[in-house]
């Protein structure tokens, strides 16, 4: 019996764990020095990293489910390392959210068991013909869901950002959990089950719901580590969408997208760590400015955005440009439902980019607020340590490489090898004259501003409408209210209002029935013993009338 399994896939996915967790252990020196415990910290950091590569490596299902199961753990104590007051209730939640669907999967393993008779991944190959067959996949595909993030399991990532520590975020929901989820999701739709087109349909619908869905949630954030939770959750939709399509390029954009996402989304949350380590929040209506004082960052966070809106030549429009194609591919299926699914995509990329709009002028380039300037945080053009920005920036620079020679090196070494397809581009754009160009754009920008320093400028405040900003602070022009509007559009009205309350929370909903059901039992059993005997005498009833009928 072969327990563990070495191939394209699993070699991919288990060189960039370990390239991710040797970055986090690094900025973690930094971001996490003088808490309380660091020993156990660093623990959990390398068991996550040693049961991440046995979750990738396992080749039989038992095998997986325990390296699998340990990390949902091992999540639950890395988030209890924040410091914020709803911390241990977002413990909690990721464990029983994470927890539920792993209870599934070990239902989908007894099914598998049932079908085949034997759990090594390597011999399994299962059709979907049968409603065993059928339900097996979808537990699987519930606990990849959950790990990854995808609607509407995801509701414990946005928390987990919101409150656990940076290094943690940017280590579990940003980079490993979506490695970790594609990864098994594209495990189980490429070699232990034969797809239909039915549930392909299913996961480009649950891919494209998330995309659109997720970044409406984040265009309202006023969180700057809430907000990329959201993202991180929109970004799912389209590795879902591409695995969904069932076409080699297709696939492949999901795969890629897969890696970079965890690249520019670690970056976006390690920046981000930067911005809270030296302003002491992330609460966007505080921020603002700190282009003046964290350069390198601000350069690393505005590239990572830039390549998570889908902008060329980065690595995110190239993942994305092989999902559009692959979207393409399947309307020689018949049917129209992939114009739905374009378009979805595309829209996804567009309020992306309106989102980190939002965020860069808010926190980088908007006007200083009244807490930085109150705080006097450090000397303009001073950065935090290296080993915070350090790791930020060597992501960025990922992000450059990954776009610009995504044909030779990700997709040429990683990808296209991983899926065993030839991969046939419908469309092929320029990536070096693409590049050329926007240099060349940037160079004569340059010029023409170096050009525009050359006669004297009168020097004035900073004014608004007339009005100095020093003198009148109510007049700051910030990007925290940026598309407040959309929630007073119609329809969406009511249903941010109800997303706000946590309305479609399946972990909200499953607690309220909890209490709800305890309540009832709790009223029950009141402790009068004439009330016991009353029911007693009514389940005697209806007992004799069950049996004597």
């Amino acid at each position: 019996m072969q327990f563990f399994r070495f191939d394209n896939l699993s070699n991919f996915v288990g060189i960039f764990i370990g390239i991710f967790s040797l970055l986090i252990i690094f900025y973690s020196s930094a971001f996490m020095r003088g808490r309380k415990g660091l020993w156990r910290y660093y623990s959990y950091l390398v068991l996550t990293l040693l049961s991440s590569l046995g979750a990738v490596f396992s080749n039989n299902l038992i095998l997986f489910m325990v390296f699998w199961g340990f990390l949902g753990l091992l999540l639950y104590l890395l988030i209890g390392f924040g410091q914020k007051e709803n911390t241990l209730y977002t413990a909690k939640k990721t464990f029983i959210i994470i927890g539920a669907a792993d209870a599934l999967m070990i239902l989908g393993l007894a099914f598998v068991g049932q079908l085949t008779g034997t759990l090594q991944m390597d011999k399994i190959s299962i059709a979907l013909t049968s409603k065993p067959a059928v339900w097996a996949y979808l537990c699987f595909a519930a606990g990849a869901f959950a790990k990854a993030g995808a609607m509407p399991l995801h509701t414990w990532i946005p928390d987990t950002a919101e409150d656990a520590p940076t290094p943690v975020t940017a280590y579990l929901p940003a980079s490993l959990d979506k490695l970790l989820g594609i990864y098994f999701l594209a495990r189980i739709s490429l070699d232990l089950f034969q797809m239909n087109s039915a549930m392909n349909t299913l996961l480009m619908a649950v891919g494209s719901f998330t995309i659109v869905a997720a970044v409406m949630m984040a265009l309202i954030q006023h969180d700057l580590k809430r907000l990329l939770g959201y993202h991180a959750v929109s970004q799912v939709g389209y590795m879902v969408l591409g695995i969904g399509t069932g076409n080699p390029i297709g696939i492949a954009g999901g795969l890629f997208h897969m890696l970079n996402n965890a690249v520019y989304k670690s970056c976006l949350f390690l920046s981000g760590g930067a911005v809270e380590k030296k302003s002491g929040t992330t609460n966007l209506d505080n921020l603002g400015g700190f282009v003046k004082f964290m350069p390198i960052t601000f350069v690393s966070f505005l590239i990572a955005s830039l390549a998570i809106s889908g902008v060329p030549p980065f690595n995110g429009f190239a993942s994305k440009w092989l999902v559009y194609q692959g979207i393409i591919k399947t309307a020689s299926n018949g049917g129209y439902l992939w114009i739905v699914w374009l378009v979805a995509a595309l829209f996804g990329s567009a309020l992306t980019l309106a989102s980190f709009m939002k965020l860069v002028h808010t926190v980088f380039l908007g006007q200083t607020s009244s807490q930085v300037r109150d705080q006097k945080l450090l000397p303009l053009g001073k950065e935090t340590s290296p080993a915070i920005w350090m790791p930020s920036a060597f992501l960025a620079l990922l992000c450059i490489i990954f776009g610009v020679f995504a044909y030779r090196m990700p997709l040429g070494a990683f990808i296209v090898p991983s899926i065993g397809q030839s991969v046939e581009f419908l469309g092929i754009w320029n990536v070096n004259l693409a590049t050329a160009l926007l240099l060349a754009g940037i160079i004569i920008g340059i010029a023409i501003y170096l050009a525009g320093r050359v006669t004297e400028a009168r020097e004035t405040e900073v004014f608004v409408g007339g009005e100095l900003t020093d003198e009148h602070p109510d007049m700051r022009v910030s990007g925290v209210s940026f598309y407040n509007t959309i929630q007073e559009i119609g329809f969406l009205r009511g249903l941010y209002k109800k997303a706000l309350r946590r309305a479609f929370d399946p972990y909200e909903i499953g607690r309220t029935i909890t209490f709800g059901f305890t309540r009832i039992l709790r009223y029950i059993h009141n402790g009068v013993l004439s009330t016991y005997l009353a029911w007693c005498l009514l389940g005697m009833i209806v007992l004799f009338y069950v049996l004597l009928r």
